[in-house]
């Protein structure tokens, strides 16, 4: 009998691990579908480029702002109850964005969709840490949560390619909502309620520092090509974002209870996750917004065709996101990041010189290069960003590192778009205008490839053992080690 009970419990975790993947799976993809889909909603709502900008940005951004609220609210009233309101929310903003006339609607329930999915990433992972107690089960179940993040977003332009080819942009949100409602019952079912033992109260001031900082940042630097980048709105944007964020470093090292708690930051591991993910989230959304405009409208290829073209990327990151959980499990974070960052700056250097007359295989070179990179790249912040974080502290380190990859995304979108807009005038066209845009990915790359190598020597781990002392005292026997 015991035995039989102990099967059924592992059964039950996985069973809980594959509910949160699902959730996770459908907010990953909904990152980069939309991406092949631009151009056929650029003709249908009769938009600009900084209206696709919009398109993808208001996603990411409140999903960038309320991440570590939802986290923290998941600690606090239930993480079961708070994955559930995220689903029904998801799932219903997924619907309205399918139903959308005008570029407005569109954008209203795409935010929509980012309030239900910023109660679905921290959560699903604290209640993955508090379900697999067992530290090789959690290694191994966190190296499943850091893959399908990269599988999910590695298949969006694929699966946004043949589904905008067959039944129109709008079905790129249909797929969302069968995989909503059931892992919403499934949920219900089968994954048990639990809270920190002490959770952190409301932090509205930090909240609203944390999305006026972001607003303002984007604003002004999706707007610039069109307001003038030494323009009054666009200095001002900019000033108004940098007040915000030293009024947030100020108010939130005095407070007892922060929304986020700078004290993570001591850690050199962490913070470099924190940056590393910025950057190679850039590099992804900077990878993928050009290369679409340049397949479907440089070259004229169709939603399907283009989505074709990203198969080998696709391909590549399926097939290397389960390994770098694998590797990171075994060997720790340096190789696969040292492999990300290799990798993804090979890929974006192949396309700084992408022209009307670029070979196939060139493009199907840079496209796998870019695949393994990002494969490579998820399980290394996820894991490096719950490594030693007391338990009851999980939903908010992984919102931290959550809302990085949001960050990145959104700004990787509105500096890479705006840079290449700014850049077409008179004769240059946007081809030509995108060999800039090519070189900040390159510089992402870089970016991973020397933070990598950096943040995950001994001198950085002692950091993090030092700081994971100083975290919540009476949690301080119970560390999360991955």
């Amino acid at each position: 009998m015991p035995e039989a009970a102990s099967e059924l419990s592992v059964r039950r975790r996985f069973l809980v691990l594959a509910i949160c993947c699902m959730s996770l799976f459908i907010v990953g993809l909904d990152n980069t579908i939309v991406n092949v889909a631009l151009p056929s909603i650029q003709r249908d709502l009769h938009t600009s480029v900084s209206g696709l900008q919009w398109t993808i940005d208001a996603y990411t951004l409140v999903l960038a702002s309320l991440l570590m609220l939802s986290g923290s609210t998941g600690d606090r009233l239930g993480r079961r109850r708070t994955f559930q309101t995220g689903l029904v929310l998801f799932t219903l903003g997924s619907l309205l964005c399918s139903l959308s006339p005008s570029l407005s609607w569109l954008i209203g329930a795409r935010m929509l969709q980012a309030v239900g999915g910023s109660m679905l990433n921290p959560v699903a992972m604290s209640i993955i840490t508090n379900t697999f107690t067992d530290a090789k089960e959690r290694a191994r179940a966190i190296g499943v949560w850091g893959a399908t993040v990269g599988v999910s977003m590695a298949l969006g332009p694929v699966v946004g390619g043949l589904l905008v080819g067959s039944a129109g942009w709008q079905s790129i949100f249909w797929i969302n909502i069968p995989i909503g409602i059931a892992a919403l019952v499934l949920a219900g079912r089968f994954v048990p309620e639990s809270k920190a033992a002490k959770a952190r109260r409301v932090d509205p001031i930090g909240q609203l520092l944390v999305i006026g900082l972001l607003v303002t940042l984007t604003y002004g630097i999706i707007e610039a090509p069109g307001a003038g980048w030494l323009s009054g709105q666009t200095l001002g944007c900019f000033a108004a974002a940098a007040a915000m964020l030293a009024g947030l470093v100020g108010y939130e090292s005095r407070r007892a209870e922060p929304l986020i708690d700078l004290r993570f930051f001591r850690s050199v591991p962490f913070s470099g996750a924190t940056v590393i993910a910025v950057c190679g989230f850039s590099s992804l959304a900077g990878f993928l917004f050009l290369n679409t405009l340049y397949l479907q409208d440089a070259l004229h290829f169709s939603a399907l065709k283009a989505g074709v073209y990203t198969l080998p990327m696709a391909a590549m990151t399926v097939a290397f996101a389960p390994l770098s959980g694998r590797i990171v499990g075994a060997r720790g974070p340096r190789l696969p990041l040292v492999v990300a960052g290799v990798t993804m700056s090979l890929s974006g250097l192949m396309l700084t010189g992408l022209s009307l007359t670029t070979p196939v295989w060139q493009l199907m070179i840079a496209y796998v290069l870019f695949g393994i990179g990002f494969g490579m790249l998820n399980a290394p912040i996820t894991n490096t960003a719950v490594s030693g974080m007391p338990r009851s502290q999980a939903g908010v380190a992984a919102a931290v590192a959550s809302t990085s990859r949001q960050v990145g995304q959104s700004l990787g979108v509105a500096v890479i778009g705006s840079v290449v807009t700014s850049a077409v005038h008179g004769s240059t066209t946007f081809t030509e205008a995108s060999h800039t845009g090519w070189w900040i990915t390159v510089g992402c790359g870089l970016a991973v490839l020397l933070l990598g190598i950096l943040t995950t020597g001994g001198w950085a781990k002692g950091t993090a053992a030092r700081n994971a002392a100083r975290l919540i005292p009476e949690d301080v026997r119970t560390p999360i080690s991955v």
